[in-house]
C-alpha cells in the first residue's frame, strides 16, 4: 500500500503560493496603470490649455499687440488663464508666454509626483512641461 499522507494539502499550498504571486503582480500592474493614466490626463490638460490661449491671442489681436498676455501682464484674459493652469494641473503649475514675432511659444510646467517612475540621480524627476509654439 502506497501512504501519501500530507502530498494533496501541500500542492494546494503551492498552488495558492501561485495564485498569491499572481494576484501581487496584477495588484502592480493596476497601481502603475493608474498613475500612468493620471499622468496623462494632466499632459492633455495641458495641452488643452496651451491650445485655448493660443486661440485667444489669434481672436484678440489688439490684446497681444499692446502685450496683455505678455508674462509681465495682469490683465484679466491672463490672470483667468493662469488660474485655469493652477486649477487644471495643481498648486505649483506655472504658464509662460514669450513672443517673437508673429510666434508665441507657451510653456506650461507642472509637477506630475504621481506619474513618474522614481529615477535616482535626477534632479527634479516629477517636473513635466509641455512646450506649445505657434504663429499668430
Amino acid at each position: 500500500m502506497n501512504k501519501q499522507t500530507g502530498s494533496s494539502l501541500l500542492e494546494v499550498l503551492v498552488a495558492m503560493l501561485v495564485l498569491a504571486f499572481g494576484l501581487l503582480g496584477l495588484a502592480g500592474l493596476q497601481a502603475t496603470s493608474v498613475r500612468s493614466n493620471h499622468s496623462a490626463y494632466l499632459r492633455t490638460q495641458a495641452t488643452l490649455l496651451a491650445y485655448d490661449l493660443a486661440d485667444r491671442m489669434r481672436a484678440m489681436q489688439a490684446a497681444v499687440e499692446n502685450g496683455d498676455y505678455d508674462d509681465s501682464s495682469t490683465g484679466d484674459e491672463r490672470s483667468a488663464w493662469n488660474q485655469s493652469v493652477t486649477r487644471a494641473l495643481g498648486a505649483g503649475a506655472t504658464g509662460t508666454v514669450v513672443r517673437n514675432g508673429g510666434f508665441v511659444t507657451i510653456t506650461i510646467a507642472w509637477d506630475d509626483n504621481r506619474g513618474r517612475i522614481r529615477q535616482s540621480g535626477a534632479a527634479d524627476e516629477n517636473a513635466q512641461s509641455f512646450v506649445y509654439e505657434t504663429e499668430l
